[in-house]
């Protein structure tokens, strides 16, 4: 069966776990923590040199990473993936765009408020990442204004990795309330059918973000 290896509280992995349950499809999930370094022993770091979750491993041993790369082949010959090619590169291009303007922003302040003790040196960034993931958010907003979706016409994976981080934003220190569109389109995404949500972090993780937000 297929197997995810991830972390729960991980938009990144979460995605995965979505679109899977979404689908259908049967997998097997592993918790690995990479916030206590599990990704980092000899046995994960033999199958994934980067030592970075989620991972995707099939039956047949055949090892896949990086999260939108992952949804893309576990979307291909589905509803999720358009089938027409200026579709289909309009969503590649929303999902890079998550990986380059948005997760480096949104997801790091999220991390730093819930996974740095409140006097870490890296909590001097969030400042700076927030001016910047505003300005993701404001990207998407523009989009959502005329548009329901970030996939085509339908719902599918670049609504699933952009979703993921930004559904949880706040625990990063961002409001969202200056953007009616993205909030009307995460309820949206919350009530396709299959939807799941991501793990609530650990009491530890939840009460430092507290005191960051």
């Amino acid at each position: 069966m297929t197997a995810v290896h991830g972390y729960s509280p991980s938009g990144n992995c979460h995605k995965l776990r979505l679109l899977l349950e979404q689908l259908g499809r049967p997998y097997r999930w592993i918790e690995v923590d990479s916030s206590k370094g599990e990704t980092r022993t000899a046995e994960y770091l033999a199958k994934n040199p980067n030592g970075k979750v989620p991972m995707l491993e099939l039956d047949d041993g055949r090892i896949l990473v990086e999260s939108n790369a992952i949804l893309h082949f576990l979307a291909e010959g589905t509803s999720f993936l358009p089938d027409d090619p200026w579709q289909r590169a309009q969503a590649l291009s929303w999902m890079f765009f998550e990986q380059y303007s948005h997760e480096p922003c949104i997801a790091v302040a999220r991390f730093i408020c819930g996974w740095t003790p409140l006097d870490s040196p890296r909590r001097a960034d969030l400042p700076r990442l927030r001016e910047r993931g505003h300005a993701a958010l404001a990207v998407m907003e523009r989009h959502l204004g005329t548009r329901a979706w970030f996939t085509g016409a339908d719902y599918g994976i670049a609504d699933i990795a952009l979703f993921a981080y930004t559904d949880v934003a706040g625990d990063g220190g961002f409001d969202l309330s200056p953007y009616p569109a993205l909030r009307d389109w995460l309820a949206r995404v919350r009530d396709t059918p299959g939807f799941v949500a991501m793990p609530a972090p650990s009491p530890e993780n939840a009460a430092l973000i507290a005191a960051s937000t």
